[in-house]
């Protein structure tokens, strides 16, 4: 690796690189990362220290060709690139990005490396329109007069630094209402990192948040920055917050009072700047009562509060909802569906939703890869939205055209396949048609390749 990319006269590169306001790596002529600033730390999860000398496009995940072919081609012809794509950060979330590469020349004018700029254009309003799906983006969709009071707090939430303590059942919406904060915020040029503290045991959650010195345990074998470092200047997101031990909300509470930790294993402490959004599905309050969660954390996260209602209690945005997802999914698997039969409507507008948007999401993904009619009926919806005392297709439906495998199922009376093992069946399928490319397997699929990624490790298959 050429060291040379680091020297400088009179002057520190990681000083000038860390006054970029986006991201910024260097790459040496094998395409290897020299240093890279923090904001491009924070962008991707991982340290400038802990990469250093490793391929760039194992760090920079995006979809810009296999094997750095765009970094190759700027090292060939000297011409500098700017183009629109994605990068998976270190945490699988994605992230639309503008790459700016451009060669990097040395007195002699000879090609020495690549200086890459990444600018997270996520939060322009061009993106978010055109990304396609929630999970995706940070959209935040809704009509009903309970997300109109959300929507009329978000602008004043993102105009202080305090913290903020949001609350909501699962698949309320949480993660995306904390982005959005963010990135209208003073902090939105900043890092905005998530971590969910009811992921890891407390040992590990510790190292993530906080960091450790070399040898302060087993496997420790150099310093790593942690969540909070890497978060210098924007805001950490720490989901499920109703999870974390108590030891780790003493150390918490340091930070929010003091501004002010110690890495795991140091003597030594270190100092940020970082805004804290906390969420969590469980009453907090009763947590405090049952000695769970301390009242002193609880009241410094709670200086600003935000509820998000439960989809059951958004009067009219389930269909709206429905109506959203179906245009993306049959969008994406290139269908023509025109929507849901009355008796169809009935049903997913009466059911309670316990998963919320995210549950509505995927029942929708469901029946647009199991319908093969111009509209969805009862057949295609999941099994378990039925009552038990119901059959599976309602007399009045019983009219509409039954796909083939369902109508053999009924015939003989065996069950029909969940979602999951319908799901792995089409993965396997496609798979085979051609002959294991992945990326064709993704295209047939109708799904990208970071979809088709998680779906293989979810069924077993990667």
């Amino acid at each position: 690796m050429n060291d040379s990319l680091l020297s400088g006269e009179g002057y520190n590169i990681a000083d000038i690189l860390d006054g970029f306001p986006h991201g910024v790596a260097i790459l040496d002529n094998d395409l290897r990362l020299v240093t890279m600033n923090r904001f491009l730390e924070g962008l991707t999860g991982y340290s400038s220290v802990d990469t250093r000398g490793i391929y760039g496009d194992s760090i920079i995940r995006s979809n810009l060709g296999n094997r750095g072919q765009i970094f190759q081609q700027v090292l060939t012809t000297g011409e500098p690139v700017v183009l629109e794509g994605d990068i998976i950060n270190r945490g699988r979330r994605r992230i639309i990005i503008q790459f700016t590469i451009s060669p990097l020349r040395d007195h002699l004018d000879r090609i020495i490396g690549l200086i890459v700029v990444l600018e997270d254009i996520s939060s322009l309003p061009s993106v978010i329109s055109t990304q396609g799906f929630p999970d995706d983006s940070t959209e935040i969709l809704g009509h009903s007069l309970k997300m109109q009071e959300v929507f009329e707090l978000m602008p004043l939430m993102a105009r202080t630094d305090a913290s903020i303590l949001i609350t909501g059942e699962t698949g309320t919406g949480k993660d995306k209402i904390a982005e959005a904060i963010h990135k209208t915020s003073k902090r939105g040029r900043h890092p905005f990192i998530k971590i969910n503290c009811g992921a890891l045991p407390e040992s590990l959650l510790e190292s993530e948040l906080f960091g450790h010195i070399k040898g302060a345990f087993t496997g420790a074998v150099k310093d790593k920055p942690g969540m909070f470092k890497l978060a210098q200047d924007g805001t950490i997101f720490l989901t499920e917050i109703g999870d974390m031990p108590l030891p780790l909300q003493v150390k918490l509470l340091s930070v929010l009072d003091d501004r002010e930790f110690f890495p795991v294993g140091g003597d030594k402490k270190v100092k940020v700047d970082v805004r804290i959004i906390a969420a969590t599905h469980r009453s907090l309050r009763e947590e405090v009562e049952q000695g769970n969660f301390r009242e002193d954390l609880f009241y410094r996260l709670n200086v600003l509060h935000m509820h998000l209602p439960p989809l059951r209690e958004r009067d009219g945005d389930i269909r709206f909802l429905l109506d959203h997802f179906l245009r993306e999914f049959t969008k994406r698997l290139d269908k023509k569906i025109n929507g849901f039969t009355a008796r169809s409507i009935d049903l997913l507008t009466s059911y309670n939703y316990p998963g919320n948007i995210r549950e509505l999401r995927n029942i929708v993904e469901y029946c647009a890869n199991l319908c093969q009619d111009d509209k969805i009926r009862t057949e295609h919806l999941p099994k378990y939205l039925f009552d038990p005392s119901t059959p599976p297709v309602p007399a009045q439906d019983q009219t509409s055209r039954i796909p083939p495998s369902s109508a053999s199922s009924q015939q003989t009376g065996s069950p029909e396949k969940d979602w999951l093992a319908i799901e792995k069946d089409m993965i396997v399928q496609a798979l085979m048609k051609v002959h294991g490319n992945r990326s064709k397997a993704a295209k047939e699929l109708g799904w990208g390749r970071t979809t088709l990624w998680r779906k293989l490790s979810l069924h077993n298959l990667s």
